[in-house]
């Protein structure tokens, strides 16, 4: 899930490209910037050789590779990679997820600062959950078909500060926790099998918990500054949780749930101007109003979508996997797409990560090209 202060383009196409730079490998993951650099993951076939770019904003040019090598054996469903988590910077470092690869950091010029081994992570699915920087410390999303647990890792050593055990049996999960601010102090919420949860940032205690109506917690939760918007993998209910509370919050606190009709679910929910967009695999578009949930209007979407949208500009992006872009105003109306944008890619490319809106410009990935898109 994105979101953007800046503009970006509403409308592109192929001749829209200022520059593509094909990767080594193959990855899902998103775009991240600190000056002039941009950061996103590759790995190679079986994931024995997994890769940290660092590229140049202006021309896409390579401005150094590492490489990190993961002896265990892991398993991934057809639709991921051994490189999905997107990696995460303060503008000093960068902090790369690779599951069972491990949790790496570098400085910015490719230095390596530390690792740390997160142990196996069992299961036929593999990771998905990115690593998340608030201050010093760096959240990790680690639930599998195992011994599950949400962490924080000391920024500057890379010693554990703190870990909570998660209970996500039998299949895992894979949405990367969010912060937010509530009543003047901040929360982490991680969407999970069973529900959502929130927990204490200074010591990952679990405040509260939400039961959801179906497993497979994968999409990542949407703040709106009042409340919590969740949807699972699994065909099940969208649902508003009010953090304020602690506790077992599926009685007291889930402010309302609304059916979902479209299939599964991999795209996050997005709430702007007191709409809620939630788009299925399959393209099923559904407007929901945000205060009670009512359902305004369905419509449909060309294309599969796996990929969590982009807000920004007061407009919701979503791009198929075919790297189509549909740009949607929000409307209570009715379907109102503004923008419907391709690159033109290759016939073998497939886009699964999310937009990357950067100085008025987008960044988008297939598995195995990067490209900038300019107005």
């Amino acid at each position: 899930m994105g979101t953007a202060e800046d503009k970006a383009p509403l409308r592109w196409n192929a001749g829209s490209i200022k520059w593509k730079s094909e990767l080594n490998g193959q990855g899902q993951s998103s775009v991240v910037q600190s000056g002039n650099k941009l950061f996103l993951t590759s790995a190679l076939e079986e994931g024995n050789v997994r890769f940290l770019h660092c590229l140049d904003k202006g021309n896409g040019d390579l401005l150094w590779k590492r490489e990190i090598k993961n002896p265990r054996e892991e398993a991934v469903h057809k639709m991921n990679t051994w490189a999905t988590p997107t990696p995460a910077t303060d503008g000093n470092r960068v902090v790369a997820f690779f599951g069972p690869g491990g949790l790496h950091c570098f400085d910015l010029e490719g230095k390596k600062l530390w690792q740390l081994d997160l142990g196996d992570f069992p299961g036929n699915w593999g990771v998905a959950a990115s690593p998340v920087i608030v201050g010093d410390l760096v959240l990790q999303n680690c639930d599998s078909m195992g011994p599950s647990r949400l962490i924080a890792v000391d920024l500057e050593s890379g010693n554990l500060a703190w870990e909570s055990k998660r209970e996500v049996k039998p299949r895992g999960g894979w949405s990367t926790p969010i912060v937010i601010t509530v009543e003047g102090k901040r929360q982490i919420v991680l969407n999970g099998e069973f529900g959502a949860r929130g927990y204490s940032l200074e010591r990952g205690k679990e405040l509260w918990f939400c039961k959801s109506f179906n497993g497979r917690g994968s999409p990542v939760p949407f703040f709106d500054g009042k409340l919590v918007y969740v949807v699972n993998g699994k065909p099940g209910d969208l649902y508003a949780v009010d953090p304020t509370g602690r506790g077992d919050l599926t009685k007291s606190h889930m402010r309302w749930h609304a059916k979902r009709n479209g299939g599964r679910d991999l795209p996050s929910p997005a709430s702007l101007n007191g709409l809620v967009f939630v788009t299925s695999m399959s393209g099923i578009i559904t407007c929901y109003d945000a205060k009670d949930g009512k359902t305004l209007w369905v419509d449909r979407l060309k294309g599969a979508f796996s990929g969590s949208p982009l807000i920004a500009n007061g407009h919701y992006y979503i791009q198929s996997e075919e790297g189509r872009t549909f740009v949607v105003k929000p409307n209570r109306a009715k379907l109102q797409v503004v923008g419907e944008n391709t690159l033109s890619p290759g016939d073998e490319e497939i886009f699964r990560a999310t937009l990357s809106p950067i100085d008025g410009m987008i960044f988008t990935r297939s598995q195995s090209v990067l490209y900038c898109i300019a107005d």
